[in-house]
């Protein structure tokens, strides 16, 4: 019986030990549910121009792509807003399916963001192009000296016209949209300063047809270079350009691959860098709220590098002026006051 007994024991030994080592085990579920849990969801909200704008909506949800390319842990998805109305349903649909941040793209939903941070205390925003969201604890305010490029565009632009009348299109008007009006027409003064620069205010982001109205307007009034910052507006403007064979310059992307012979350049405007910066803060636990601000000193803002169409001269004046503007030699002025003839209302 005492050996019977002592037999039982050890079999109920072995199969505590067996019992044991496979709960010690990862199983692939385990693995699973591990790979799920450190996931870093970030979901982005397109302004009304969408995010095929060939611009600063299409460029900020290329450099998410890229990023959850390179680095799979991150999971990221847009949502398009076709109406302002969308704004607050779609970030309001991110918000419940729990996603870590909240890219909001354009000062246009700013308001939106602002009512959505205050009632969702723990949940993590950012907006491109708006500071008013700057007191928020949990939004992160991603702004640029778009200025800064527009003045190196306005540079190109007052050095190769040779009506001496050139255009711009603006998609609103706004502090933040002024300041692309500004830096372009204190460039093209700089270098021309008896030139006439036409404005179009087009009080829209999405009218291709309204963009290449404008644009052919300004061409029979003698403009020979058309600048836009009006994202799926400047299409418009960039093929009226084409259609009629005159410098177009683009803005917040390189531009040139829309019209190769007519884009002579582009205000490239880098929110594909910015949006995987904050995405990786979320990750790292290094997200900050507040102003983060890209200019030229940082490789936030730039002539777009495809620069094929432009004469060397033109290029060096071009260097020389981002050189000076990053040592504070040159002040781009941000003030419609220090520019008096940017007319847009």
């Amino acid at each position: 019986m005492k050996k019977i007994l002592a037999m039982i024991m050890a079999l109920c030994l072995i199969l505590s030990l067996a019992a044991c080592g496979e709960s010690g085990k990862e199983t692939a579920a385990d693995k699973t549910t591990e790979a799920a849990a450190k996931k870093i969801k970030v979901g982005m909200v397109t302004d009304i121009g969408g995010v095929n704008d060939k611009s600063f909506n299409q460029t900020s949800w290329e450099g998410l792509q890229a990023l959850a390319k390179e680095d799979p842990t991150f999971e990221v998805k847009y949502l398009e807003s076709k109406t302002d109305a969308d704004y607050q349903t779609n970030i309001n649909t991110f918000i419940d399916e729990k996603y870590d941040l909240i890219i909001c793209v354009g000062y246009m939903l700013a308001d939106a963001t602002k009512e959505a941070a205050k009632a969702n205390p723990n949940q993590k925003f950012a907006i491109i192009d708006d500071a008013t969201c700057a007191d928020l604890p949990n939004v992160a305010c991603l702004m640029f000296a778009q200025e800064q490029a527009s003045y190196l565009v306005g540079l190109v632009a007052g050095s190769v016209t040779k009506t001496k009348t050139v255009g711009y299109v603006q998609g609103m008007v706004s502090d933040t949209m002024n300041l692309f009006g500004i830096g372009y027409i204190s460039g093209v003064l700089a270098v021309c300063p008896d030139a006439n620069v036409l404005q179009y205010n087009a009080n829209a982001f999405g009218d291709v047809a309204g963009g290449q109205t404008a644009a052919k307007d300004m061409i029979t009034k003698g403009a020979d270079v058309i600048y836009h910052a009006a994202g799926g507006t400047g299409i418009g403007v960039i093929n009226a350009c084409a259609e009629e064979k005159i410098w177009a310059i683009g803005v917040d992307s390189d531009q040139s691959s829309l019209a190769p012979d007519y884009v002579i350049t582009s205000a490239m405007k880098r929110v594909d860098v910015a949006s995987q910066d904050i995405s990786k803060a979320v990750k790292d636990g290094t997200f900050k709220s507040g102003v983060h601000t890209y200019n030229l000193n940082n490789g936030g803002v730039d002539l777009a590098p495809t620069r094929d169409h432009i004469p060397a001269d033109v290029l060096a004046l071009v260097e020389q002026a981002k050189k000076d503007i990053i040592d504070g030699k040159l002040v781009v002025p941000t003030d419609v006051k220090d520019c008096p003839k940017f007319t847009l209302k």
